[in-house]
């Protein structure tokens, strides 16, 4: 699961803040009336997502564009793999001219299913075209079980400097129940290989990410995973809400009453005891989810959650070039056909091979790499989805700013202000001169008040014109 990860409160925008995923997936710059123009000068692309679709099996709470191709499927074995990583060169390599990148993003997926021969290989394709910064921040998702220390230095020799490490539980038994591959013992195993690397200078950071409001999760038994990550001392923690989305196990656990979840004030309760937790230990909390010894925030989450622009290539990833969102096909077969349309030199490409994606994965967002819903290529991204990802930041944002690019009227931006003013007289919002953020931990734990009024109040406006 990437860093970045949606807010559960509506369909449309929490897609735009997925990482890609998923993340973790999408956030958003865009603006004004010219802003197509303005974008292109403030916004210049100079981060990348690479997506890997490929995993081991699929996890009972995942709907992320992905590919299972079962336990002990490898890069150095799997032509899938070996297909889909020549397409995703020759769309790499089909790009338009940019500046060279300061962060990369290889998630997934499990992109450690990959060699480090392949890693490298991506990596110099992006270095080739469009250059990589002095001291780029270099990240890949990986998960536990999936290498060991030999296949790390492989990957810190490619480049790679940062790492994200997929434990979401240090339960066997709950990891069994969320469909992991990895146990306790693979989990603090991988650590210990990490700590090693980066004691030994070659890898900069790494974050660890964890699940909470999983089923029958309670606060004493939240604390206690709390602990055991706080003894591994990763530099970075990316904490995530367990969402159920559709058409997963959970969903259909769900559905038959079998998933006992935390209500919402158990839910508060749990994310206020994260943020508590971790700032007691030295961590600024940054991001809704995600928190940071000092000097280790993640500079990609940055990059997604500022509004700045970024580079997506493979299947399924979604990019935002100065201020327009792009999405490409999540199935195989029709990012193989998007790609071979768009750019001939990848016809007879081979579409990766494998298990079928679950139903649902053949919808294409939009038409290949057009605009998603919504969209006005002329204005950026819309003001209520640049909002919201301003807020999930703990600087906050310049509201009247944003609202004045937007074209937001006076009039409009006080309806907003009155549906807040109850979580500033709770000071869960706070106004500081031009900025308007979440309280930390209080605000930012309840931030989904906050956020679906947003939702509310943006719909009846766009339903009115």
């Amino acid at each position: 699961m990437p860093e970045q990860e949606a807010c559960p409160i509506h369909a449309p925008l929490a897609g735009a803040l997925n990482r890609p995923s998923g993340l973790d997936h999408s956030p958003e710059p865009g603006g004004a009336v010219s802003q197509g123009a303005a974008n292109r000068r403030a916004w210049p692309p100079r981060s990348a997502y690479l997506h890997i679709p490929f995993c081991h099996r699929r996890c009972f709470y995942c709907d992320f564009a992905v590919v299972p191709l079962g336990d002990h499927a490898d890069g150095a074995h799997s032509g899938s793999i070996a297909g889909y990583l020549e397409l995703l060169l020759g769309e790499i390599a089909a790009a338009p001219a940019g500046p060279p990148l300061a962060t990369v993003y290889v998630g997934g997926g499990t992109p450690s299913m990959l060699t480090p021969a392949q890693v490298g290989s991506l990596l110099a394709a992006l270095g080739s075209h469009f250059g990589l910064a002095p001291g780029a921040e270099i990240s890949l998702e990986m998960d536990p079980a999936s290498f060991d220390g030999d296949r790390l230095a492989g990957y810190l020799a490619a480049g790679v400097n940062r790492v994200s490490l997929g434990g979401q539980s240090f339960d066997d038994a709950v990891l069994a129940r969320l469909g992991r591959r990895h146990r306790r013992a693979d989990l603090l195993q991988a650590a210990a290989w990490l700590h090693q690397a980066r004691q030994g200078g070659g890898l900069a950071s790494w974050s660890l990410d964890l699940i909470q409001g999983l089923p029958e999760q309670g606060l004493a038994a939240w604390r206690q995973q709390l602990a055991q990550a706080l003894a591994l001392a990763p530099p970075h923690l990316s904490i995530y809400d367990l969402i159920i989305e559709p058409g997963t196990v959970f969903a259909w656990r769900q559905g038959r009453g079998e998933l006992e979840l935390p209500d919402a004030d158990l839910g508060a309760d749990l994310m206020e005891l994260t943020a508590q937790a971790l700032l007691a230990a030295g961590y600024g909390h940054y991001e809704i989810s995600n928190f940071a010894l000092p000097g280790h925030a993640s500079r990609h989450n940055r990059i997604y959650w500022s509004g700045a622009g970024w580079w997506g290539f493979g299947l399924g990833a979604t990019s935002a070039p100065w201020g327009q969102r792009l999405a490409r096909p999540r199935t195989r077969a029709a990012y193989a056909e998007w790609l071979a349309e768009r750019h001939p030199a990848n016809r007879g490409s081979q579409a990766p091979t494998g298990p079928s994606p679950r139903p649902g994965d053949d919808i294409v967002r939009g038409e290949g790499m057009g605009l998603d819903k919504g969209t006005d290529p002329g204005n950026g991204l819309p003001f209520d989805e640049r909002l919201l990802v301003g807020l999930r930041r703990r600087e906050g944002v310049r509201l009247a700013e944003l609202a004045g690019q937007a074209g937001i009227t006076s009039p409009e931006l006080e309806e907003l202000l009155g549906r807040w003013q109850p979580f500033r007289e709770r000071g869960l919002l706070l106004q500081e001169g031009p900025r308007w953020r979440l309280s930390d931990p209080e605000g930012l734990a309840l931030s989904n008040g906050v956020l679906r009024e947003l939702v509310a109040w943006w719909e009846e406006r766009t339903a009115a014109d």
